[in-house]
């Protein structure tokens, strides 16, 4: 988990990188942002219209002019169910964006994943794998769907209430202008800044979770074998509650954010109230000016208010972003070259002269040559060989004790399976028993197998049971018989 935070790229980067993945769906974009903006003005409008309607009815100065009642009521009705109209087709686009890119992303982590196997995955989280194949795909809906388009309105609306306000009175603009970099700015740059960090923790501890839980029930039989449920439980109980620690701490920060969105826009419109009345003390505004000021600032802060909203999700999905670039950035530490033609190939001999070889940081070969002739892989079998029958005498599992024996190993060119056949002085059915409790701990083996014998890649084990010994011994007992009756 640290070396995930440690490595972790600004958010600015992040959404950079991910944005550069929609230029496809580009016209898309477009067309869910221009239906946003229009959207919000609708529902801007309403209220300033209705104001209007206010002042036209006191008999102040309006811009309704000539309208009649019938007229603005009949306006007032078709900008609402344009309202409704234009953010069912905003929210269309986005969603229709967001699932098209998914569907990319997770095609292009596969195509990833696929160049980074077996030499960088095999010594990977599966766990963790899962967490970013799934969970953090699907949290970047909440970027493309939530977020792009998002920005692009509240900077649009913003900017066109600014020009509408500064109409009457520059300073009265300067003042609206100010309040948006505020609420749709600085409050979610504030608040992303505090929670990046946990949101990757998160990220990473909910990953770090997923491994353990898959790893606990790869090894359930061992777990039980040595009586390790208890302290496995206690991990898993453990990982759970920091990751709950986590999600309240992300919740905190989550209510403090609209608590502070919330006293800004109240602190920003009655700021607009009180500045446009002195302006009104003034002589530089009058009645109608400081109504319809007042009114466009408390009824247009939707967009930026989406935009700070937005800061609380993005701490998880830019942490998910991040996670899921990293590994389509990632780089193959070795090469697979396709063997074309025949699945099963012959091995004819390998050679190696001075080659250094690492895992990041950690050294594992360092000017080594190797010169592997035809039969060598008979030797790397029987060296599987010796030191499967001491990992098997460290085995508690009454089944495999006895006079159990590994008559062969035979290992696939690849190395990528192994089939054991055992066999029991006891008979067949001995050695039947021998067979699944061998089964039973294959992922232990396995991992004990790897440690110990030097191969490319740790062989799949497969156990058979053979009866080459128990028949040996019963032959053997035949012609001892035969030889005491001679005598």
């Amino acid at each position: 988990m640290t070396e995930e935070l440690k490595g972790r790229r600004s958010g600015i980067r992040i959404m950079i990188r991910l944005i550069g993945l929609v230029r496809p769906l580009l016209h898309i974009m477009a067309a869910a942002s221009i239906l946003g903006v229009l959207g919000y003005l609708c529902a801007i409008f309403l209220t300033i219209l209705a104001g209007q309607g206010i002042l036209k009815g006191l008999g102040l100065p309006s811009f309704l002019g000539e309208f009649s009642p019938a007229s603005l009521f009949w306006t007032l009705g078709i900008l609402a169910v344009l309202r409704g109209i234009l953010h069912y087709g905003e929210q269309y686009c986005n969603h229709f964006i967001a699932f098209k890119l998914l569907a990319v992303i997770r095609h292009k982590v596969f195509a990833a994943l696929r160049k980074l196997c077996p030499a960088k995955l095999e010594g990977r989280d599966k766990g963790n794998l899962i967490s970013i194949i799934t969970t953090d795909i699907e949290l970047l809906e909440v970027f493309y769907a939530h977020t792009i388009s998002p920005i692009a309105i509240a900077v649009c609306t913003s900017l066109a209430m600014v020009i509408f306000i500064g109409t009457y009175h520059v300073l009265a603009g300067i003042f609206a202008l100010t309040a948006y970099i505020t609420v749709g700015a600085l409050i979610p740059l504030w608040n992303g800044k505090r929670g990046g960090g946990k949101g990757m923790e998160f990220r990473a501890g909910f990953g770090e979770l997923n491994s353990f839980v898959l790893d606990s029930l790869r090894g359930l039989d061992e777990t039980i074998q040595y009586s390790q449920g208890e302290k496995r439980e206690k991990e898993m109980e453990d990982r759970s509650v920091k990751l709950g620690n986590l999600q309240k701490n992300l919740s905190r920060l989550e209510g403090s954010q609209r608590s502070f969105t919330t006293l800004a826009i109240l602190a920003f419109s009655f700021g607009m109230l009180f500045f446009t009345l002195y302006l009104g003390t003034l002589g530089e505004l009058d009645f109608g000016g400081i109504l319809t000021c007042t009114i466009a600032m408390m009824g247009s802060f939707g967009p930026v208010t989406a935009l700070s909203s937005l800061s609380n999700n993005l701490n998880q999905t830019l942490a998910s972003g991040e996670r899921v670039l990293s590994i389509l950035e990632e780089k193959p530490l070795v090469e697979e070259k396709p063997v074309h033609g025949e699945k099963d190939f012959l091995f004819t001999g390998a050679q190696a002269e001075h080659v250094s070889f690492s895992y990041d940081e950690e050294q594992i070969l360092k000017d080594y040559s190797l010169d592997m002739p035809q039969g060598k892989i008979s030797r790397l079998t029987e060296d599987v060989r010796r030191e499967l029958c001491d990992v098997m005498r460290q085995l508690k599992d009454p089944r495999i004790s006895g006079l159990i024996s590994i008559v062969k190993v035979e290992l696939t060119n690849d190395l990528s399976h192994c089939k054991v056949y055992v066999s029991s002085l006891d008979g067949m059915e001995s050695a039947k028993e021998a067979v699944k409790g061998l089964e039973s701990a294959a992922g232990y083996i396995r991992r004990e197998i790897a440690a110990r014998v030097k191969m490319r890649r740790s062989p799949q084990f497969s156990f058979v049971a053979d009866d080459s010994i128990s028949e040996s011994a019963r032959i053997a007992k035949i012609i001892g018989d035969l030889h005491r009756e001679e005598k």
